[in-house]
C-alpha cells in the first residue's frame, strides 16, 4: 500500500522558532527520509541578491534546520550549504545580504557554490534511461544539459519561502530545484516552464539519496513575486518529503486550488507526489493548515518587466523576440532585468514596502541578527525596530550598477564568446 503523502506545519514565533523547526522536522519524519551517511546539501534560495521579506531563505529558517540534523546526530561535516548561479542574481552578494553565509559561518559548514569549481556531468550518465520520459527537456536542449555531478547520492533539503510567481503562480519545493539542476540557459525553458519542473522533480527523485523540504512562512509574499512583491507576516512554518504536496498545501494556505496549477496537477497525475490537499495527512497544528489567506496572487498587479516577460514567452513578442534569447544577443534580456529591478523597483518600491514588516518581530530579527544571542529554543529578545531602511538609495544605486557590470562579465553568451576569442 502507498504511503500517504504528509506535511508538516507548526504556527512560530522568534521566542520559540528554533524549536518550532526541531518539532516540525521530526513530525514531516526526515529522519526516515534523509541518510545520516552521505552529503546533505541544504539548497538555499536566493530570489533577489536584496533582503526582501519572503522572496529568499531566512537566517532562521537555514539556523533552524541545521541546529536540528546537528541535536538529532548528524554530523557536521557532512552538511553544507548549497547555492546555484543565475545570470541576474549575484549569489556572494544575496547570502551576504539575507545573512546565509553568517549562519553557515556561525555553524561551521561548507559553502558551496555549484558554478565554482564543481563538476556538472552530462544528463544521460546522470540519469541514463530516465532521459526517455522526459515531458520537454529534450526539446529545449536538444543537445542536453549538464547537471552538478555532487548530487548524484546527496541528500538535498530544499529552502523556499511561502510566495507567489509571475510565472507559475505559486513557487516552492519544486521550483528550488530549477536553478541548482539546469545550466545558465534555463530560461529556454520557460515556455514550458511547468513541464520543466516536472521533469526536474523526476531528476531528483532519482539521483538523491534522500529528498525533503523545509519551508518558511513566517514572511509570505503575495503579487508579482518572485521579488516584487507585498509581504505579510503569517508566523508558519511547513515540512515535508513530498515536493509536490508541500507546495499543493502552500498554495491552499495562499488561498489558491492548487490542483488547478499546471506544475501541481501533471506532478500528482505522473505519480511524483500528491496535489490534491484532499489526499494529504496534515501533521501539526491543523488549524493552521485550514488558514485561507486570500492572496490576489502575481497577475493582478504585474510589473512592467513582467509583463514583458509574458509578452517574450507567451505572447505577441514570442515570434518576433524570443529566438534572441537563445543567440548571442541574450545579455540584453539580463541587462534589462537589472536595470528594471535593481535599479529602478527597489530604490523606489522596495524599502516602502517593506516599512510596515519590518517592524514586525521578525523584521526586527531579522535587522538584529548580527547581535542577539538565542538559546536553544529561539529569541527572548529581537531587539529595536530598525530606524530606517537597509540600504539608502544611492547606496543602491551604486550596488545596481556593480550588479549590471557583474551580469555582463559572467553572461554565458559573454564567456563563451571571451572562450573563442582567446582559443
Amino acid at each position: 500500500m502507498k504511503k500517504k503523502s504528509k506535511v508538516a506545519i507548526l504556527r512560530t514565533t522568534p521566542r520559540t522558532v528554533f524549536a518550532d523547526y526541531h518539532e516540525l522536522l521530526n513530525l514531516a519524519d526526515y529522519q526516515d527520509e534523509l541518510s545520516k551517511d552521505v552529503d546533505t546539501a541544504l539548497k538555499i534560495n536566493i530570489s533577489w541578491h536584496h533582503f526582501y521579506p519572503a522572496a529568499s531563505t531566512t537566517p532562521w529558517q537555514l539556523d533552524g534546520v541545521i541546529r536540528s540534523m546537528l541535536a538529532d546526530g548528524f554530523k557536521k561535516e557532512l552538511i553544507h550549504g548549497c547555492h546555484n548561479r543565475t545570470v541576474v542574481i549575484d549569489s556572494h552578494l544575496g547570502e551576504r545580504e539575507n545573512k546565509h553565509l553568517a549562519v553557515i559561518q556561525a555553524h561551521g559548514l561548507r559553502n558551496i557554490h555549484l558554478y565554482e569549481g564543481e563538476q556538472w556531468c552530462d544528463i544521460r550518465e546522470a540519469v541514463g534511461d530516465l532521459v526517455n520520459d522526459f515531458m520537454v527537456l529534450n526539446d529545449v536542449y536538444p543537445k542536453g544539459f549538464s547537471i552538478p555531478r555532487r548530487f548524484i547520492g546527496e541528500n538535498i533539503i530544499h529552502l523556499p519561502t511561502v510566495k507567489t510567481h509571475v510565472f507559475t503562480t505559486t513557487t516552492g519545493a519544486m521550483k528550488n530545484a530549477f536553478g541548482g539542476l539546469l545550466n545558465e540557459h534555463r530560461h529556454w525553458s520557460h515556455p514550458v516552464i511547468h513541464e520543466t519542473l516536472v521533469d526536474l522533480l523526476r531528476i531528483q527523485k532519482k539521483i538523491h539519496k534522500g529528498l525533503f523540504a523545509v519551508m518558511d512562512g513566517t514572511f509570505a509574499g503575495d503579487g508579482p513575486g518572485p521579488r516584487c512583491m507585498y509581504p505579510k507576516v503569517k508566523n508558519v512554518l511547513l515540512a515535508s518529503a513530498d515536493q509536490v504536496a508541500i507546495d499543493a498545501v502552500a498554495a491552499k494556505l495562499m488561498g489558491f486550488d492548487p490542483m488547478s496549477f499546471k506544475y501541481i496537477r501533471l506532478a500528482h497525475d505522473a505519480g511524483l507526489g500528491c496535489g490534491d490537499p484532499r489526499q494529504i495527512e496534515i501533521v501539526g497544528d491543523k488549524n493552521a493548515a485550514k488558514e485561507n489567506w486570500h492572496f490576489e496572487g502575481p497577475m493582478k498587479n504585474l510589473t512592467f518587466a513582467a509583463r514583458m516577460q509574458h509578452q517574450i514567452y507567451w505572447g505577441k513578442l514570442k515570434p518576433v523576440i524570443e529566438w534572441s534569447l537563445k543567440s548571442w544577443m541574450a545579455p540584453w534580456a539580463y541587462l534589462a532585468s537589472v536595470v528594471y529591478h535593481d535599479g529602478y523597483w527597489y530604490p523606489a518600491n522596495g524599502n516602502r514596502q517593506m516599512q510596515k514588516v519590518m517592524l514586525s518581530d521578525w523584521g526586527r530579527l531579522f535587522a538584529n541578527w548580527e547581535s542577539l544571542n538565542p538559546d536553544e529554543k529561539g529569541f527572548a529578545d529581537v531587539g529595536d525596530a530598525p530606524r530606517g531602511p537597509r540600504h539608502s538609495t544611492s547606496e543602491l544605486l551604486s550596488m545596481a550598477t556593480k550588479i549590471m557590470g557583474t551580469t555582463i562579465a559572467q553572461a554565458p553568451e559573454v564567456v563563451a564568446r571571451l572562450g573563442k576569442k582567446k582559443s
